[in-house]
């Protein structure tokens, strides 16, 4: 119970077990594949995909998807995954949006829009965690109470520890003895049975990678694919 090694990675595993399929007809829609082709990265010129490896390929370079976890804790919550090859930047972040109010008591916000809380945290390069809410505005007003986005943020970089260098914690487990960051084999199991599924599906629906230029967020599909509800990647 509670962090013992095996309770953590049992409850990895039922995770990856209450994945939703994806079949034919859904992967269509809630799913986006590509292939980078030539573009600018890091103010330099990159060569796609293709002429790198010098053959015709249908590999993939970057994926977004919608994700339904079907357990009682996350049923009806969508995930969005976005990862790919030669994007903008690279980092490692989880995105928490908040669900919308009904009803709104509080007023305005001082542009005229009310944004739902939203819960960031960094994995990678730096490890900050934010919280971003609508907080009311200071001073008086005539129209009553104002609102504005306000952040709350925590920097582990700027908090004075020394940062780890990559694998060092892996390290210290490993010499301590404890798995519990350790991918445990039928983890790694239930994680490719889920992605042969994806694409599988792919091949069943004739789904090709969708260009994309190389320093670019993925083909505009992946935008698309989040934009319902007023959805959006952060950036």
């Amino acid at each position: 119970s509670g962090f013992d090694p095996d309770a953590v990675r049992d409850e990895k595993v039922k995770v990856l077990r209450s994945l939703r399929p994806f079949s034919k007809d859904t992967v269509a829609h809630d799913t986006v594949r590509g292939q980078y082709v030539a573009g600018v990265v890091e103010g330099g010129a990159r060569e796609g995909y293709l002429e790198e490896v010098g053959k015709a390929s249908k590999t993939e370079t970057f994926v977004a998807m919608k994700v339904a976890i079907d357990n009682w804790r996350w049923d009806g919550v969508p995930f969005f995954l976005r990862t790919g090859k030669n994007l903008p930047d690279r980092r490692t972040q989880i995105v928490v949006q908040f669900k919308p109010l009904p009803h709104n008591i509080f007023g305005q916000a001082t542009d005229g829009d009310l944004f739902s809380n939203r819960l960031v945290i960094d994995l990678q390069p730096d490890e900050n965690i934010v919280l971003t809410l609508m907080n009311k505005r200071p001073g008086l007003s005539e129209e009553g109470m104002r609102l504005q986005s306000l952040p709350l943020s925590l920097s582990f970089s700027q908090s004075g520890g020394r940062r780890r260098i990559a694998y060092e914690k892996l390290f210290l487990d490993v010499f301590r003895g404890d798995r519990t960051l350790f991918v445990r084999r039928d983890e790694v199991e239930q994680a490719w049975k889920f992605i042969d599924g994806v694409s599988a599906a792919w091949a069943a629906a004739n789904i090709e990678p969708a260009p994309y230029a190389a320093g670019t967020w993925g083909p505009q599909s992946s935008s698309a694919l989040i934009s319902p509800g007023g959805r959006s990647w952060k950036a």
